[in-house]
């Protein structure tokens, strides 16, 4: 495993006549991480995994200062899942001038986490369309617990008509429901044992679709999550998983993802169910 820091030296190990998975994150690798690093490596001949903790992408400075860097263990994980190329470059390094760079997503990234997190997703495009650049990857790897991102970078990727496919890969959860989120780390005991009602609410809601409409269904996820004391639900969606816009009838012939921020003290965490009738 060869771990770089330059824009220089990554360009001069990549082999154009070989197949790149690529798999951008933050650091404070868990399992659903690695589970998009394996999909990466049964598919491609080379796998890259960038570290980088962007800044751009944080509305709440306190939230970018508190974000948990665990790069010593990050590497090792890596390794032991033979990952070819890491890629850890320091800010100054993707950040040379400042980027100025607003995209423009429509409606995609004007509700749910664009709404309560303005510029968050103008900085995700931001760096995600620069590492796409530098890597020039055959495939790039999003977990789909990130829907909303997912769903906009696909969009960038069209609008930048960049070569790349961008793979959709399914939530990796804890035994007790609660999706794997770098930010659960930050969380004490009695809020890591109370953030598991966040996936038990939305599980048993998938049973309620034939007997709630759309909105009691709504009130009654929220309802339930902020029966316990250490949880704040920020916001509960129904939406179309496609172009993101809310639904107010499950006769609408759409595919329906619901989706969720929660505070768990200071700690917003996120998930996202489908609903199937």
């Amino acid at each position: 495993m060869q771990i770089i820091q330059t824009i220089a030296q990554l360009k001069s190990l990549l082999n154009a006549n070989k197949t790149i998975g690529f798999v951008p994150t933050m650091g404070a690798l868990h399992e659903g991480h690695l589970s998009l690093v394996s999909f990466a490596k049964s598919n491609n001949d080379i796998t890259v995994v960038s570290i980088f903790v962007n800044p751009t992408q944080f509305n709440n400075h306190e939230d970018f200062q508190n974000y948990p860097q665990t790069l010593k263990s990050d590497l090792d994980k890596l390794s032991l899942h033979n990952v070819d190329i890491v890629f850890t470059p320091t800010e100054k390094e993707m950040y040379p001038e400042p980027d100025t760079r607003v995209f423009d997503f429509g409606t995609l990234d004007k509700m749910m986490e664009g709404k309560h997190r303005p510029g968050h997703f103008n900085g995700v495009a931001q760096i995600v369309s620069k590492l796409l650049a530098i890597v020039e990857p055959d495939k790039a790897y999003f977990g789909e617990k990130d829907f909303q991102q997912l769903t906009i970078i696909k969009q960038l990727v069209r609008q930048l008509n960049l070569p790349v496919h961008i793979m959709s890969c399914p939530t990796i959860r804890e035994p007790d429901g609660l999706a794997m989120s770098s930010r659960n780390m930050r969380l004490s005991p009695s809020q890591r044992k109370n953030a598991a009602l966040i996936s038990q609410t939305l599980f048993k809601s998938q049973k309620l679709v034939k007997s709630f409409d759309v909105e009691k269904l709504k009130n009654w996820i929220i309802d339930n999550i902020n029966k316990n004391p250490d949880l704040n639900v920020e916001y509960f969606e129904i939406v179309d998983d496609k172009e993101l816009i809310p639904i107010s009838s499950w006769d609408e012939p759409k595919n329906r993802i619901g989706c969720i921020a929660v505070n768990v003290g200071k700690i917003r965490l996120i998930d996202n169910i489908r609903y199937i009738l």
